[in-house]
């Protein structure tokens, strides 16, 4: 598929892809969630990628949704983009890779949704963060009421839900809406730098640490430890065996 809003890459066993469609801040349209669903496909179906980066060319991440493509719609065509783009953003959760969302700049709306959708998140300096939806007299349509709060806690969830402010990077970090801020120019190469610390760990073990854990975020604790348990003895006899050895012999694990 040839992409018109998607700038995919890859360096060694690390995907970026870098949205670009700066003259409209990157807004998301049903161009971008179709290019979007088909290359999350396609980093499924690689076994050489291990981490994915997404990040926004210029300065936005993503500054929301595009305001003109909805405006004419009727609520049942509005429900079909909510779910079209739900449905996009939890392919993110179930890829078997951990994906970094480095935040450059706007993340409003759906573009701080989709970062939400990431399973963790970095920042520069100068990136501000929102869900400004009921300004328009809107919510949020692809799960920001519901990953919101679940990042960060009910009260700070409603607050920038319900006033729409719009936040900094420092504040961000202190809901634990995000992990890290940078230097904008140096927030790449921290992206980068994370994604080939993770990247040289045991490819099957960062699989089931992502699938375990968001899997049993949703599941009675009791049942949520016996996916644990289940899945522990998946690594032994093959990547673990070596892991175990390496570390035994006081070499790299080749894995």
């Amino acid at each position: 598929m040839d992409y018109s809003i998607l700038k995919p890459s890859i360096e060694g066993s690390i995907a970026v892809l870098t949205i670009s469609r700066p003259q409209a801040l990157n807004a998301l349209n049903s161009v971008f969630f179709n290019e979007m669903d088909h290359y999350l496909s396609s980093v499924s179906g690689n076994p050489d990628i291990r981490v994915l980066i997404i990040t926004g060319e210029g300065k936005a991440f993503v500054a929301g949704a595009d305001i003109a493509e909805m405006v004419n719609m009727s609520p049942a065509e509005a429900r079909v983009f909510s779910a079209k783009g739900q449905a996009v953003f939890n392919k993110i959760g179930e890829l078997g890779v951990p994906v970094i969302a480095a935040i450059n700049g706007f993340a409003l709306g759906g573009g701080m949704e989709l970062a939400m959708a990431c399973d963790f998140r970095i920042a520069s300096s100068l990136a501000k963060f929102g869900q400004p939806e009921v300004n328009l007299g809107l919510i949020p349509g692809y799960a920001g009421t519901q990953r919101l709060p679940r990042l960060t806690n009910l009260a700070d969830a409603l607050y920038l839900l319900t006033t729409g402010e719009v936040i900094d990077a420092a504040t961000a970090l202190q809901m634990r809406l995000i992990q890290k801020v940078t230097e904008p120019t140096d927030l790449m190469a921290e992206a980068m730098r994370l994604a080939g610390l993770i990247a040289a760990k045991g490819p099957l073990a960062v699989k089931l640490v992502k699938q375990v854990t968001r899997q049993g975020l949703g599941m009675e604790y009791f049942a949520a430890e016996k996916l644990e348990q289940e899945h522990f003895g998946d690594p032994f006899g093959g990547q673990g065996a070596e892991g175990m050895r390496a570390f035994l012999e006081k070499r790299k694990p080749v894995w």
